[in-house]
């Protein structure tokens, strides 16, 4: 196993030194899930969410947050993404909407947390539109599904 990166020889939490890695074409999926009332399901499908359009605007939202995770992550750095790309599948059986965040960078470290956050951010989102009638909706399994470039190169999870 390798060690913590984020802290010095002393023990100390610090920013990773990334100015001596190569700049690379990062990519970064992360996947998340959100359960609710069939019911809630059906007010999002048919568009008659009070607050209006929630997978759009939680498309909005996750886009929003992947800019904004080094904000809101104090060691990780700010990066220039090239591309997030967000997809919502529905799962009617289940009640269940998962979110899919794909985020893309070329830069000196990697995308994973921009994907996390993003896909965090866009689960909050469904979750703040439809409250107001199902207030037992579970976000659950928010994981990195995939990495690939730099140093360590690619990597998917085992599922």
């Amino acid at each position: 196993m390798s060690t913590l990166t984020h802290f010095d020889s002393s023990g100390q939490a610090h920013m990773v030194d990334v100015g001596e890695k190569s700049e690379t074409h990062r990519i970064a999926v992360a996947i998340g899930f959100i359960k609710m009332q069939p019911e809630t399901l059906q007010l999002i499908l048919k568009g008659d969410a009070k607050k209006g359009d929630v997978l759009g605007i939680a498309r909005v939202a996750a886009i929003q947050g992947s800019k904004r995770t080094s904000d809101l992550i104090p060691l990780c750095h700010p990066i220039s993404l090239t591309k997030v790309g967000v997809e919502f599948n529905i799962d009617e059986p289940n009640s269940t909407v998962k979110c899919t965040v794909t985020a893309e960078t070329v830069g000196r470290t990697g995308v994973e947390m921009e994907a996390l956050t993003a896909t965090s951010v866009a689960l909050l989102t469904i979750y703040d539109m439809c409250k107001a009638v199902d207030r037992g909706m579970v976000i659950t399994e928010i994981k990195l599904l995939e990495k690939q470039g730099g140093k360590s190169g690619s990597w998917k999870a085992a599922i």
